[in-house]
């Protein structure tokens, strides 16, 4: 046809030609487009000197927000507070209301292992136990049967006998329903409640 090559870009449909004669310039110069309706390509001849620029959309981003640290508290050891806190306070009434005389003894007696017929610190019975706890507070008590010399009651003080199913075992009575004792050889002497070893009958010395 007497034409230059044609460069075509691709370009949303453009098709640009460049480098057409004199002759054909001024036939083509216009800008011509199909009018074909609904027509998917739309051809546009432009001049050689025609340039062709995009508006590149300016996107705005905004910084994500800072997500501060949510600090989980925990209530375990609130709790264990909370329990060590109760127990310790039930275990100083209990001493507090025994911090003198038979009491008292018991107490220095606890974590003694526990013999069979022992009577002394190094090794006890629960009947050895409660007699050495009287003797060091100067009162002799016989080691089988002590409460035989004393005086069952009903209202318990902290120093009487705890007699447990039916003599079977003996205890020292030190107040809010606790009691020390030399209860076994795996256990030893202990601070333990009246209710958990036993039916219980309380003697004391002073009727």
């Amino acid at each position: 046809m007497g034409r230059q090559a044609a460069v075509a870009a691709a370009a949303s449909g453009l098709i640009l030609t460049m480098g057409l004669p004199a002759t054909a310039a001024d036939t083509t110069a216009g800008i011509s487009a199909s009018t074909e309706s609904g027509a998917p390509n739309a051809a546009v001849m432009a001049a050689p000197t025609a340039t062709v620029s995009f508006e590149r959309p300016v996107v705005k981003t905004t910084a994500a927000p800072e997500i501060e640290p949510v600090e989980v508290q925990s209530t375990s050891e609130e709790e264990e507070s909370t329990t060590g806190s109760a127990a310790d306070t039930a275990l100083s009434a209990v001493a507090g209301a025994s911090t003198s005389g038979i009491a008292g003894i018991a107490y220095t007696g606890i974590g003694r292992p526990y013999v069979w017929g022992g009577t002394s610190p190094n090794g006890w019975d629960c009947s050895g136990f409660t007699q050495w706890v009287y003797a060091q507070a100067g009162i002799s008590i016989p080691r089988v049967n002590a409460w035989s010399i004393m005086t069952a009651t009903a209202a318990p003080k902290p120093g009487d006998l705890v007699v447990q199913n039916g003599g079977a075992h003996v205890g020292i009575y030190v107040g809010n329903g606790m009691m020390v004792s030399a209860l076994n050889p795996s256990q030893g002497t202990l601070l333990h409640a009246v209710a958990a070893t036993g039916s219980s009958v309380y003697y004391t010395l002073n009727p």
